[in-house]
């Protein structure tokens, strides 16, 4: 069973054995409104955790999305580039954003778990 993990910053990773897959979280999407452009890493490319890693544009404001943990990028979600959308209408799901071989675990650690994250948006 896959393990999802929250950053203080809205994004999600769920981990699929060393592999993450990474994606902002419902409440991001709602209070960025509808995304209307999304620029993805290159595969390949090697992030340190916390590293601006792709950017979300919507009609209300820009974001980053940043690295929840360090790695290398072993794909990305190229039908965000058409459809930008997608995040919007299922965040957690087909509005995924990219996978990331995990260079270390641990920092995985530091991440927040469902509940700490839904409190953490309550506040």
């Amino acid at each position: 069973m896959a393990t999802i993990k929250f950053t203080q910053d809205h994004e999600w990773i769920r981990v699929e054995g060393d592999i993450g897959v990474v994606g902002i979280t419902d409440f991001a999407q709602e209070e960025l409104g509808d995304l209307v452009f999304i620029e993805l890493p290159v595969t390949g490319k090697h992030f340190a955790q916390g590293e601006e890693t792709a950017v979300i544009e919507s009609v209300k404001a820009a974001a980053d999305l940043k690295a929840p943990v360090s790695g290398t990028v072993t794909e990305v979600n190229s039908s965000l580039t058409d459809e930008p959308g997608k995040v919007n209408a299922d965040p957690a799901g087909a509005g995924w954003f990219f996978k990331i071989k995990i260079a270390d675990a641990n920092e995985l650690v530091g991440l927040l778990d469902e509940a700490a994250y839904r409190a953490l948006v309550k506040k």
